[in-house]
């Protein structure tokens, strides 16, 4: 198993784009002449396009449409204008500035109408063309990757992710040295690989936009599966914050979760027991799995405010030392097989899905009925 060097530093996973419809065109009044209609705009998905390459290509962020041409002796009927496109990735969803959804682009290929052109002049408007329609709209990518590293500042998500892909990540002895999500790939002796997000740092009170708040739980709405880093010595944040133990992290991460999206308690999740080199680990260990095999009488043990409504249940707990690559081998074993059989059970699902869907649509009357056997009397 190897892994490669990932350069994700600049990574942008949404951005604001001004687009302008075209202008209609003129009608011709003595000739009863139509305008062109203005060009419109257009969001497409395709593949291999990023962010960042629209940003650096669009340094303004603006789109704006052809304008549909005049009526003339020539042309009665004026041609449209251009329409203008703008190529993003697959997974990306779009939102007025206020937050409306205007649609999603999840397959190559796929598109969506921004801003219409203006109507050319007609006999109805007196000839008078009008503008094209104008907006602020956002591109948000809907997955950033297949997996998000969770966890308080310092719990060693930068130094995990740099054991485990190489990708280089700011580090330093304090907390949120995490500002943006930071990603990097492992890849297995296949060449499979994965993404692995080191989502910016959580802290108590995130649900309510505190610290990084809701732009940190936007992230992890966009990973398929959470990876949960625990230092096994506990938690600080300050010296005026309670001291929280390694279970009281667990409990208050799926509490912050649950607070802001309950659903995000749904997906699959890996729990990664951090620093398991420092001297006192393995005692705090035995004590930590102890609690998570009993995790509903434990969580009673502290505040209520530590405790969530729903308890998150792992799919496998891994021991690790980010420092010395105890425990790495397994958890990249691991991380595979949970994606592969998350996979699995999705693909099933849409078959499902897909078959039910299809005996909905075939009509009752077309399904060929047996005759019965009648008895001989």
């Amino acid at each position: 198993m190897c892994v490669c060097v990932c350069g994700y530093g600049n990574f942008v996973d949404n951005i604001r784009l001004y687009v302008r419809g075209g202008s209609g065109g003129m009608g011709l009044p003595r000739l009863g002449g139509l305008g062109g209609n203005g060009g419109d705009i257009w969001v497409v998905a395709k593949k291999g396009i990023t962010l960042k390459q629209i940003k650096d290509k669009h340094p303004n962020k603006r789109f704006t449409a052809g304008v549909g041409s005049n009526s003339s002796i020539h042309a009665l009927r004026g041609a449209k204008g251009e329409d203008s496109q703008v190529f993003a990735p697959v997974g990306i969803s779009v939102t007025t500035d206020n937050g409306r959804i205007l649609g999603e682009l999840n397959c190559e290929g796929d598109n969506l109408l921004v801003a219409k052109g203006g109507h050319g002049g007609s006999l109805h408007s007196g000839f008078l063309p009008s503008k094209g329609q104008t907006r602020q709209i956002r591109l948000d990518l809907k997955l950033i990757a297949d997996l998000g590293l969770v966890g308080f500042p310092n719990a060693g998500k930068s130094s995990l992710l740099t054991a485990l892909s190489h990708a280089k990540p700011r580090i330093a002895s304090y907390p949120f040295t995490t500002l943006r999500p930071e990603i990097g790939k492992v890849m297995y002796d296949d060449h499979k690989q994965v993404s692995v997000a080191d989502l910016p740092g959580l802290i108590e009170g995130a649900h309510v936009n505190k610290g990084m708040g809701h732009k940190f739980l936007k992230h992890v709405e966009r990973t398929n599966q959470l990876m949960f880093v625990v230092d096994i010595c506990g938690f600080q944040l300050a010296s005026n914050t309670p001291f929280r133990s390694a279970f009281e992290t667990v409990l208050l991460l799926n509490k912050e979760l649950e607070l802001y999206n309950e659903e995000l308690l749904g997906k699959p999740a890996i729990l990664v027991i951090n620093k398991m080199d420092l001297p006192e680990a393995q005692g705090r260990l035995r004590e930590l799995e102890t609690h998570l095999e009993n995790q509903e009488e434990s969580s009673h043990l502290f505040h209520e405010d530590v405790i969530p409504k729903s308890l998150m249940r792992f799919t496998h707990v891994v021991p690790v030392s980010a420092t010395t690559g105890l425990g790495l081998p397994l958890l990249k074993s691991l991380i595979r097989q949970s994606l592969e059989e998350q996979n699995i059970i999705e693909t099933d699902g849409q078959r499902s899905e897909r078959l039910l869907k299809l005996r909905r649509e075939i009509p009752t009357s077309s399904i060929p009925i047996k005759p019965s056997k009648t008895l001989a009397s």
